[in-house]
């Protein structure tokens, strides 16, 4: 799934070729198929051929080798027309014919506010994240982990508003999935680090065959299906009984919120970190804290306005503020060979 073209990885064991007096030699596996030579990608090479160099003052254990990534605007898209748990939420409260006339007003008002912002270009309230958290935890509260699955991959099955050939759950960065399959073909475990929530990302990354104990994100309490308002330390859950959703939101895992988390589940620093927006900045940051290792991090701008929808002026400025600050830049105009690969054109909003 996964493909890709510098010959600069790992030989991959079981992958070979004969000659004429039928000897066997290794293949070396090729990546990054989908990448325009960049400074972006040539600085990911030359760390990762430093640390995992055994020769290199640099050489980073195994173990130790903890790459984080963001997921919306990272390597999923971000902009059709804004982030997937947004459009999620909306549909919930304003459309669900199962939901929708129950939906309590705080919720409603809440995804209004992003159709309002979707349709009419109207500004979002202040603080809109931790808005969109809380009517988000009551919006999906009373739903089993299993039922908040399917109730997400089902949503993700819709065709991705603004483009053509592709659905929200197929909405993955291409070139960014094969830093993916570099990077654990090269030694490094990798974590999604997200805002959005916990299990929404595991929903969606699912289909890129990263496992749900790589997944940090926004948290809501869990209760067992029977335990009612006794608390968890006083209950014994049951054999039959389902982890069910409820509507107390844990933490909306956005900048230092990232780094506590990342220390609470990892409890290792990152030598690599990748993200989009300022609510990166502190995972990064942390990243590049780290003494005891080489670090690097990335921060990916949507700058092409062609075969995605981007505010090309405000992703170039950004662009400039995140190289000053010491992070590799990669342009989605001019390092990517493609976004979502073949068959994919971005169009008109519809609503």
């Amino acid at each position: 799934m996964l493909a890709a073209i510098l010959i600069c990885g790992p030989v991959v064991l079981g992958s070979c070729s004969k000659d004429d007096d039928h000897v066997v030699t290794p293949v070396k596996k090729e990546y990054f198929t989908l990448w325009n030579p960049c400074e972006a990608l040539t600085a990911l090479k030359e760390y990762v051929e430093d640390v995992t160099n055994p020769s290199s003052k640099n050489f980073i254990k195994e173990e130790d080798r903890i790459a984080t990534f963001d997921m919306d605007g990272t390597f999923v898209g971000e902009l059709y027309p804004t982030y997937f748990e947004y459009n999620l939420l909306e549909y919930r409260a304003l459309d669900d014919a199962t939901y929708k006339d129950q939906a309590p007003e705080d919720v409603r008002e809440t995804a209004q506010n992003i159709r309002d912002f979707v349709r009419e270009g109207k500004a979002l309230p202040s603080h809109f994240d931790m808005k969109h958290a809380q009517a988000a935890a009551k919006a999906y509260a009373g739903m089993t982990l299993a039922e908040f699955d399917a109730y997400v991959k089902a949503y993700a099955k819709q065709p991705a508003n603004g483009f053509t050939g592709m659905t929200y759950g197929e909405s993955f960065y291409k070139p960014m999935l094969e830093v993916f399959d570099y990077l654990k073909d090269n030694g490094f475990t990798c974590y999604v680090v997200s805002g959005s929530d916990r299990f929404i990302c595991r929903a969606l990354v699912d289909a890129i065959g990263i496992q749900p104990n790589r997944v940090i994100g926004m948290d809501v309490k869990l209760v067992s299906s029977s335990q009612g308002t006794e608390a968890g330390v006083n209950y014994t859950m049951g054999r039959e009984e389902d982890l069910v959703r409820t509507d107390e939101l844990i933490i909306k895992n956005l900048k230092t919120n990232k780094v506590l988390q990342i220390s609470q589940e990892i409890g290792k620093v990152p030598v690599l970190s990748f993200g989009n927006s300022g609510g990166d900045v502190a995972m990064h940051n942390y990243c590049l804290s780290n003494t005891k290792y080489h670090t690097a991090a990335f921060m990916l701008i949507a700058d092409d306005d062609v075969r995605d929808h981007a505010n090309r002026e405000k992703a170039l400025n950004l662009g400039d503020q995140w190289f000053e600050d010491g992070f590799h830049v990669i342009s989605m105009r001019d390092d990517f060979k493609t976004i979502y690969g073949d068959g994919v054109v971005k169009t008109d909003f519809t609503f």
